[in-house]
């Protein structure tokens, strides 16, 4: 088979992979509001609240390898 054979073929099957993705549209967007978060997004009222949970989980998180570090040398100096 030629190169050109190939090409052509593949340009074919392209092209009918773009019609087709344009078909599928509205099938999707048939029902409704869709939620992309397992919970309620804060609206604007409890943001601040929202914002504060999470910065309290994320420094919780990112505090405790440091937390532990400090645990360990402060044990190891005690014992020396």
């Amino acid at each position: 088979m030629s190169l050109t054979v190939l090409s052509r073929t593949s340009a074919r099957q392209f092209a009918a992979r773009a019609r087709s993705l344009h078909t599928t549209a509205p099938v999707r967007d048939a029902h409704g509001h869709y939620h992309h978060f397992p919970f309620d997004f804060p609206t604007s009222q409890n943001k601040g609240v929202f914002g504060l949970k999470v910065a309290t989980y994320l420094l919780t998180g990112f505090s405790i390898p440091f937390a532990a570090v400090w645990w360990q040398l402060r044990k190891s100096a005690g014992a020396s």
